[in-house]
This record gives structure tokens, C-alpha cells and sequence, in this order.
């Protein structure tokens, strides 16, 4: 099918903004129903603690309150569900403790919900939390994952007395990667510490459940990245309701990063108290709340070892990691060090041993999940952190090194895939061309001379490199399927042509900052013919849209693009049949472009309006034909996509306070074919703002006693714009071979490559001043890059 009015790779502004900047924008918090009673939440201070007492009775009798429920009233309701088993590598399934609605027995991190009161306003369901009485005996708590699973700890859940969910293993077999490891010449080792970020999405979280006990019907208003996947959820393994009996709507969401994939425990709460009550319940968490509940990111500890030759040619990579999931399994917690950062240990080397061990473990913290990359930034982080590490040690130039070890490119059609030692066939990939592309940009050999110069007046300037790869379009489902996901990762896409020839497209994606009202209508427009008003895209209703499995992982395009692209092919198939009836011709020997239906070799034509118009007044019309033109279609993609690029920062640092100062980031991504630059280049940008606020800036500090001690703005430091310097962009295209858009998917790729990129730059900067530091713990805090240039000698 052949693209018609090129709007494809255009910079279209984005149409959904109209309504954003104008604060006409409409989500969860702004909803409010006739008899709209609140919820708020009575939260253990505790990371461990048994629960003795929960004493409502001044709390009730307060003016305005509704209803107060504790653990003991959903003691019999199922706890919310992990969507991805993982099995021991002794084939024995992951521990998988209930994580109930409320807590009755224990509370396991600070934040765990004990009780929930309901009042006729949020004030009064406030002050009335604040009268509930719960006595609890603290018990000690373990925070730190590799410190969990040392004897004597103490234990997060009974089933797990040594805080292990799983071990899991993948690649070569060890003792293959022990002997290669025994060969090389040079061992490049690295311990370190990928730390816990918290998501922060500007619109915290907020659910309105409602039920009519006329028509026995639910609807949630939830600010979700999957309406689907909650309504599947919710109904199927927590509360047990009819499915057709529930509406779940995600209306506009105020950014996601991955933290508002998963199926939460106030969700299904909320539509429970819906019912009991008889009218709709709303909570809206606070900023303090959000950053003790919603779902962290990261939060491994690695040891990892890179053996190379002689010649610098990488021979085997060695990983240990202890990843830390929290008190409780969330959604997809358990993919994240597995399948999302075990599989991408390949990097874009051609490393021939490879062997990766991950233990999961319980601590007495907030639940862990995806977070911008999701396991793939911490892949990515851990290879080019020791690329850069072993070209200091082996005295070789990092991009050279890089050069050296590359996959060489390949383009999915007439060359195959590349088949990875840790599961995966890459696409297509062109790696070189990213990094040559990047070291122009930066002018490469100037800088050292520069650097130089700098060292010589006393200055520490750093360069570091981060060429990454990400797995995006999650995903196969036969694959994951096989890999433990509890759900098929396809996606639907409904096209409904109009009687005027308007188009209406009801997708399953989720869109809250990724501008598919405008991506989606770029690609339903160019196919067609049509313009862009003439297109409305429709999504995040699960009684609007057939279904769905929303947005995270780099999905959209690639997923839900391609299903879209499907039933604009089947409506331009029947479009053919139609015209070639009207015109009378043979359907064979009609073709579409630029929105009309053309006779070949004639100028016989009839325009998509007319045909559109036809289908729906079927007066001359094909006899075996049924009317309408509306075609829905599900796509489940061959294979994952794979964006790469090339990341480069430059830094200076204080000798006297160890404070760095970024002074210029480059990044050349090729994430396949591109719909809307502009669009992309934002998601980069982003990206590229949360990978530095990695670097430098964001952490989440628990003490001892588990208390999430900066728990709020005053606290947590992330990056504002006068830190970051003016990004410097560039594109490189790669399609992808396997779907029909040959997009790769772009909304992760900044947070991925940019993170190893500004540390290696510090590093390097440290050993241009003769500091020859291995690591420093991130966030780079002047007081950090400071210390550890006092412990080591210039």
C-alpha cells in the first residue's frame, strides 16, 4: 500500500496540546459524580511492624464519615497479582506472597495501607484518618537487598523466610564464561550500585469508582497507562466481578514513566467500597503518599567482570546482581532483572560468553517496578560503565574500543538478524554509523586536545560514551508466554470510516505525554489521503475501545501503530472492491493513492469520500459485499524492535567542591523510521533528563529502620532546566524489518543512553587529573565526586 499525502516524517505540532496549554485538559482528580464521597488512607509509619489493634470507634463517629474499613473486612478478598512468573533455576515457581487490599497482619513497608475511611468530603475523611487508632509492635526491618539474604535477617513474608523470590540464571552455562574468563589478558571488574529512583509523575495518582446497582454495573476513572489490563486484572483474579459489568476509563493522565502500568491495590479497593456503599468513593494521593507508594524503579547491586584479549576484543561478560523488589511483587516487578535486563547483555558487542545471575529479593521497602527503560537502562548502564572502565585501565581510546567489539551492521532482509548469546535476535543495526555520527558532532580529536590544555590549567574535563540498545514493541506473546507473562502483549487497533469519509480510529494504546492523537492521526492521514482534521483518534475507555494492552515499553507504534495499519488495510481492500464495482472494472486492477481509487492505466477514479459514502449507501454496490466500511484488527508483533544510539557527555568538574558541570550532551539515536520528529526529539529530550537526573541528581534514601527519609520536593533532588545544557540531537534510520511502519520506538531511548554517559564522563575527567577512581556511587553529589578524589592519590 502506498503512503499518499506525506505528512509522514513531518514536524506536525501536536493537536492534543490545544487542550493541555489552555488547562482544558480533563483527568481522574477533575471528575467529580452526583453523591461523590472521598477516601482517605490510614498508612503504617512502620517499614515492620505487626499490627495489634485497630480502633475505629472515634474515627466513626466523627461528622461526615461514611464508612471505615480495616484488613480484617478484605481479609477474604485476593491481594493484587504479579503478571509475570518467574521460575528458581531449579524449575521451582517464584515466591509469590498476597499483596492484600489493606494489611491485617503486618505491615511490611511505611506506606502499607492498615485502613481506609470514607466521608462526604475529603477534609472530613482526612481529620477522620487521623483518629484512627492502630497500636503496633515495630519489628526490624532489612532495606538493602544483598543485605536481606544474609542469615538472620529478618523476614518480609513467612513464605520466603530468607527473602529469595527467585534466583534465575541465562546465557552461556558459567563454567563456559569461567574458562574464557581464565584466557583474557585483561579483567575490567566493577561493583556497584544502580540506585532506587522514585517515578514522579506530575499528576499523582487518582482513582473515582462508581457503581450503579440498577444495571449492576462498575466504572473505575483511573490514572492508567492500561484500562484494559486493569479491568482484566480487577475483575478476573481480585474482586471475581463480570468483566462486561465494568468500565474502567483512563482519561487524560499527567505522565506515567512506568509507574502507572500496574494494577494498584487502592484501584480494586475503591470499586470494592463502590459497591458497599452505593455511591462513587475518589482518592487522590498526595505528593508525600506518591512518593511512599507508588512503584520505584532500579534498586540493583551488581558485581559484573568483562574479560578481553590482548587486543582489547571483549571474551566473556560475568554478572551478579541482587535486585531488590520491594515488599511486595507488583505487576511486571519480576521481568524487570530478568527478561528486561538479563536479555539485553549483549549489548551491540559480539561477546561470545555471556552468563548473568539475578536473585530477587523482599526488603521492607516500596514495591519495585518498571521505571523509564525498565531493566534496560541498568543493562546499558553496567556494559558501558566497563567499556569506559577498561579502556582507562588498557590505556585504549573508548570510542576505538567500542569500534572494535561492534556487531557488525545488518539489515534484517537480506542479511539475518543477530542471534544474541542471552536470548534475543536483534532486528537490524547499523552501530557504527551512530557512534562515528556522534564523535563528529563532538568533534572528538579537538576535545582531547582540549582536555589537555584544561589538565594542564588545573581543570578536569570528561567525555563519556553510552552505546546502547533497547528492546521495545513489547512484545512476541508466544514469546513472553514462554518466558513467564500471564497476558498476550498485542495490540488493537479500530479504523471506522464515516459516512462523509471522517475517520474515527479507537486504539488500545494509552497515550499521557506521548502525543498519539497526533503520531496515530499522522499515519491514519498519510495512509489514507486524507487530512489530518478528518482524523480523531479515540482511546483509554475500555466500552469505546474492543481492547487493548496500553502503553509502556516503547509499545505504541510498533504495537499499536501496526495494528492500526492493518485495518486501514483491510479498508482500503473492500474500498477497491467497491470502487471497481462502481466504475466497472476488476477489483484486481484497481489502486489507491493520494485518496483516490484509480482504474490503473485510466483516469478513471473515484475519491475516498465517494466510496466512503457508498459503503454506507450501498445503492450500486458489489452483491457479496456486506455495507459499512469499519474494520478492527489485532496485531502481535514477530518479534521485539530494537532502538540503539550513541550518547555523549561532556563535564567539567571543581577540584575544590567536586561539583560537575554538564556542559554538552549529544545524542544520535536511530529509533527506525520516524512519524514526527518533533515528537521524538521531545521524548529524547526527556529522556535525557531523567537519565542525567540519574546521574547527578535523583535517589531514594531509606535508613535502618526503612523510613523513606526524603520523601518529598524538599528532599529529592531532580534536575531543573538550568542544569542541563542545550541537548544536542541527531537521527540516524534504521528501519525495522518486521512491521509495517519500520518504527523501533523512542519514549525510553534518553533515560537509557544518557545515565553510564555523564558518569563515564566524570570518571573520566577524574583520571584526566590523574584520580584513577573505578566508581562513584550515583547520584554524583559534589560530596561523593569529592571523597573519592581525597582517596585516590594524584
Amino acid at each position: 500500500m502506498s503512503t499518499t499525502n506525506g505528512i509522514i516524517g513531518k514536524s506536525v505540532k501536536r493537536v492534543e496540546d490545544k487542550r493541555f496549554i489552555t488547562g482544558r485538559g480533563k483527568y481522574t482528580d477533575d471528575i467529580i459524580l452526583p453523591l461523590q464521597t472521598y477516601a482517605s488512607f490510614v498508612r503504617s509509619p512502620y517499614a515492620h511492624a505487626r499490627i495489634l489493634s485497630v480502633d475505629i470507634e472515634a474515627a466513626k463517629a466523627m461528622p461526615g464519615v461514611l464508612a471505615i474499613y480495616t484488613g480484617a473486612d478484605v481479609a477474604d478478598i485476593n491481594g493484587v497479582p504479579c503478571g509475570w512468573l518467574v521460575n528458581f533455576k531449579n524449575g521451582t515457581p517464584m515466591k509469590e506472597p498476597k499483596h492484600p487490599l489493606l494489611v491485617a497482619d503486618k505491615a511490611r513497608h511505611v506506606g502499607d495501607a492498615v485502613a481506609v475511611v470514607i466521608a462526604e468530603t475529603q477534609e472530613k475523611a482526612k481529620d477522620a484518618a487521623q483518629m484512627v487508632m492502630v497500636d503496633y509492635e515495630e519489628l526490624p526491618a532489612v532495606v538493602n537487598a544483598a543485605e536481606a539474604v544474609k542469615p538472620g535477617m529478618p523476614s518480609v513474608h513467612d513464605i520466603a523466610p530468607d527473602n529469595i523470590c527467585y534466583d534465575w540464571e541465562l546465557g552461556n552455562p558459567k563454567a563456559e564464561v569461567d574458562e574464557a574468563m581464565s584466557k583474557a589478558a585483561h579483567i575490567t571488574s566493577l561493583e556497584f550500585v544502580n540506585q532506587r529512583l522514585v517515578p514522579n509523575a506530575i499528576e499523582p495518582r487518582s482513582y473515582n469508582a462508581q457503581y450503579d446497582s440498577t444495571s449492576e454495573r462498575y466504572t473505575l476513572y483511573t490514572s492508567t497507562q492500561n484500562p484494559h489490563l486493569i479491568r482484566l486484572l480487577m475483575c478476573a483474579f481480585v474482586l471475581g466481578i463480570p468483566e462486561h459489568k465494568v468500565k474502567v476509563v483512563g482519561p487524560d493522565v499527567g505522565g506515567g514513566f512506568g509507574s502507572k502500568i500496574f494494577h494498584y491495590t487502592e484501584e480494586a479497593l475503591l470499586t470494592w467500597a463502590s459497591k458497599k456503599l452505593k455511591r462513587p468513593v475518589k482518592w487522590t494521593a498526595e505528593r508525600t503518599e506518591s512518593f511512599l507508594t507508588d512503584a520505584h524503579g532500579r534498586d540493583h547491586i551488581t558485581k559484573a567482570e568483562m574479560g578481553f584479549d590482548k587486543d582489547g576484543n571483549i571474551l566473556a561478560l560475568r554478572v551478579n546482581t541482587y535486585a531488590n523488589m520491594g515488599a511486595y511483587l507488583s505487576t511486571f516487578s519480576t521481568c524487570v532483572p530478568t527478561y528486561l535486563h538479563g536479555t539485553l547483555l549483549q549489548g551491540l558487542y559480539t561477546t561470545p560468553k555471556i552468563n548473568v545471575d539475578v536473585t530477587a529479593v523482599f526488603t521492607h521497602t516500596t514495591p519495585v517496578d518498571a521505571y523509564r527503560g525498565a531493566g534496560r537502562p541498568e543493562a546499558t548502564y553496567l556494559l558501558e560503565r566497563l567499556m569506559d572502565l577498561a579502556a582507562l585501565e588498557m590505556n585504549i581510546d573508548p570510542a576505538e574500543l567500542r569500534l572494535k567489539n561492534f556487531i557488525p551492521p545488518f539489515d534484517g532482509v537480506t542479511q539475518p538478524g543477530y542471534q544474541t548469546q542471552v536470548a534475543l535476535q536483534y532486528d537490524s543495526g547499523n552501530y557504527h554509523g551512530v557512534l562515528e555520527k556522534g564523535l563528529a558532532m563532538l568533534g572528538y580529536k579537538d576535545f582531547r586536545k582540549q582536555q589537555k590544555e584544561a589538565a594542564k590549567n588545573g581543570k578536569l574535563l570528561g567525555v563519556g560514551f553510552s552505546t546502547y540498545i533497547e528492546a521495545c514493541g513489547i512484545a512476541p506473546s508466544a514469546v513472553v508466554g514462554s518466558l513467564g507473562a500471564r497476558a498476550g502483549l498485542y495490540e488493537v487497533g479500530q479504523v471506522r470510516v464515516q459516512p462523509t469519509g471522517k475517520v474515527s480510529v479507537f486504539t488500545g494504546a494509552h497515550s499521557h505525554g506521548q502525543g498519539h492523537e497526533t503520531t496515530f492521526a499522522q499515519v491514519v492521514a498519510d495512509k489514507l489521503g486524507i487530512p489530518m482534521e478528518d482524523v480523531e483518534i479515540i482511546h483509554g475507555d475500555t466500552e469505546s475501545v474492543a481492547f487493548g494492552m496500553g502503553t509502556y515499553g516503547s509499545r505504541s507504534l510498533a504495537v499499536g501503530g501496526s495494528a492500526i495499519v492493518k485495518s486501514i488495510d483491510k479498508i482500503v481492500e473492500k474500498g477497491k472492491k467497491i470502487a471497481a464495482h462502481k466504475l466497472e472494472a476488476n477489483a484486481d486492477d484497481m489502486e489507491f493513492a493520494n485518496g483516490k481509487f484509480t482504474v490503473k492505466g485510466t483516469d478513471k477514479s473515484l475519491s475516498f469520500g465517494d466510496i466512503a459514502l457508498t459503503a454506507y449507501v450501498p445503492h450500486i454496490y458489489p452483491k457479496d459485499l456486506e455495507p459499512g466500511l469499519d474494520f478492527s484488527s489485532f496485531y502481535d508483533p514477530t518479534n521485539f524492535t530494537y532502538p540503539f544510539g550513541c550518547h555523549i557527555a561532556v563535564v567539567e568538574v571543581d577540584k575544590e567542591t567536586g561539583k560537575v558541570t554538564l556542559k554538552r550532551f549529544i545524542a544520535v539515536d536511530d529509533v527506525g523510521n520516524v512519524i514526527n520528529p518533533m515528537i521524538v526529539e521531545g521524548q529524547i529530550h526527556g529522556g535525557v533528563a531523567q537519565g542525567v537526573g540519574q546521574a547527578l541528581y535523583e535517589g531514594a534514601e531509606y535508613d535502618n529502620n526503612g523510613q523513606l527519609t526524603n520523601a518529598s520536593y524538599m528532599d529529592y533532588c531532580m534536575p531543573r532546566a538550568d542544569d542541563l545544557p542545550m541537548f544536542e540531537t541527531a537521527t540516524q534510520v534504521t528501519p525495522c524489518p518486521h512491521n509495517p511502519l519500520g518504527v523501533k520506538g523512542a519514549g525510553e531511548a534518553g533515560a537509557i543512553g544518557s545515565t553510564p554517559a555523564v558518569v563515564n564522563a566524570v570518571i573520566d575527567a577524574l583520571w584526566s587529573g590523574g584520580h584513577k577512581v573505578k566508581d562513584i556511587r550515583m547520584p554524583l553529589k559534589s560530596e561523593r565526586v569529592w571523597r573519592a578524589m581525597q582517596t585516590t592519590v594524584n
